[in-house]
């Protein structure tokens, strides 16, 4: 069982903040670790992304699948909260809100969710398809859910946010909407107005099922649990390598995924953010276009993707697999400050003979440990060979039963990475996460 460390404060300064978010390209398993460590904690936050974030829970024979919703609703009566950095699709949330509530778990006393948080209508998933069709060859393979356009609107001011569903809504959609339009009409994207009207009639829907929430003032809330001493643990969404600004650009999302996004995309100041948990897998993986240094197209790729049943869980898109990359990772170990590391999905490799690990990237004849400006180029990735251990872990529940082999495995990347493997993933299930000593 994890236990956080106490706060400890200098003054009136409180750590009392916690990070945790995806160190690689996305679909790291972060809703999992979330509901491993809620017990931890009293409010659980999501501070940025969408409904394109799938986060998959296991337990107790179950499988779920939150998109908007924070991943520790799971946990007996942990507040939690969607801040003002995310992008909410009603419609979408909706239907996730009635899939969680067949399943009996009912949460309009738990659930909080900031005005400031933006909204995605229907026009703009129709403007993020015609976005990728004019992009043509060069398209960057979204989701297709309008998390672009929706963030787009948001910082050229036109968007609509959830507090603005209290006073003379409709207005401010059509007005909005009729913006949409006109920029399809001048893209020459055709749209059908009998299924936008069924779209635009759901949309609604969702509206009315938001109203049913608190919707709060979050970056209020929030410091004020941090006054009374409550620990917050905040949930990035996607994975640093994806993030607008230090991502793999312009094959990125839309919002900020590292550790400073938690600080906009909540309304809370650095100074009270503790620890940072930095979350990847044992290997490499990568939905949709852009770079991949380490992706394999072998046999090798097609065992990861089928052992790790590695497909997206909004999209069902076959995810891209490789080895694992250190150059990446020490860049986004030292983007977010990362304090703890946690490894997952390591028993997907129980059956290779020797393990491949990216040490370094050969550009232009020339070795480099850092992350150049462009990874979409020629380089080649240098690769160490580890022996594999040839183990099933997936019944392991204690540090003591790793094999020799797993262990050096361990030891090696916190080495190259300068931070401590804190928690090792050996399954889907919630059980299946072993706490190192």
């Amino acid at each position: 069982m994890f236990v956080p460390f106490y706060v400890h404060t200098t003054g009136n300064h409180y750590f009392i903040m916690d990070v945790l978010l995806g160190l690689q390209w996305g679909d790291e398993g972060k809703g999992k670790v979330v509901d491993v460590l809620t017990p931890g904690y009293e409010v659980v936050c999501r501070f940025q992304g969408g409904p394109n974030a799938g986060h998959t829970l296991e337990f107790e024979g179950h499988k779920y699948v939150l998109r908007s919703i924070p991943s520790g609703i799971f946990q007996g009566d942990k507040i939690n909260v969607v801040g003002n950095g995310v992008v909410i699709d009603p419609a979408l949330f909706m239907g996730e809100i009635d899939q969680l509530a067949k399943s009996g778990h009912k949460l309009n006393d738990r659930l909080m969710i900031s005005k400031k948080a933006h909204l995605i209508l229907p026009t703009h998933r129709l403007l993020d398809a015609a976005n990728e069709a004019a992009k043509g060859q060069g398209k960057i393979g979204t989701t297709g859910k309008g998390i672009g356009p929706a963030y787009t609107d948001k910082v050229s001011r036109n968007g609509l946010r959830v507090g603005d569903i209290l006073h003379d809504f409709k207005r401010k959609y059509k007005e909005a909407a009729a913006l949409h339009l006109n920029r399809l009409k001048q893209m020459n994207f055709p749209v059908d107005s009998e299924e936008l009207a069924a779209a635009e009639k759901e949309w609604f829907e969702g509206i009315d099922c938001l109203k049913q929430f608190k919707l709060i003032d979050s970056e209020h809330f929030l410091n004020k649990k941090i006054g009374e001493g409550k620990k917050i643990l905040c949930e990035g969404a996607q994975g640093t390598m994806l993030d607008i600004d230090f991502g793999s650009y312009p094959f990125v999302t839309s919002s900020n995924t590292v550790c400073s996004g938690a600080c906009t995309g909540l309304g809370v100041a650095p100074r009270h953010i503790d620890r940072v948990f930095g979350i990847f897998k044992a290997y490499c993986t990568r939905v949709g276009s852009g770079p991949f240094p380490t992706e394999l197209f072998d046999e090798n790729g097609k065992l990861m993707r089928d052992r790790g049943n590695e497909y997206g869980s909004v999209t069902g898109r076959p995810r891209r697999c490789g080895w694992i990359d250190l150059v990446t990772l020490r860049y986004a170990v030292m983007i977010n400050g990362v304090t703890d590391l946690i490894m997952m999905k390591s028993d997907v490799l129980d059956s290779f003979d020797t393990i491949k690990a990216c040490v370094a990237y050969r550009i232009g004849g020339k070795e480099t440990e850092n992350l150049p400006f462009d990874i979409q180029g020629k380089l080649e990735p240098v690769f160490t060979e580890l022996p594999g251990w040839k183990t099933d872990m997936t019944k392991m529940r204690s540090e003591d039963e790793f094999p020799e082999e797993f262990n050096q495995y361990l030891s090696f990347l916190e080495d190259e990475l300068g931070v401590r493997i804190k928690y090792v993933s050996v399954g889907p299930d919630r059980a299946q996460t072993i706490e190192r000593y």
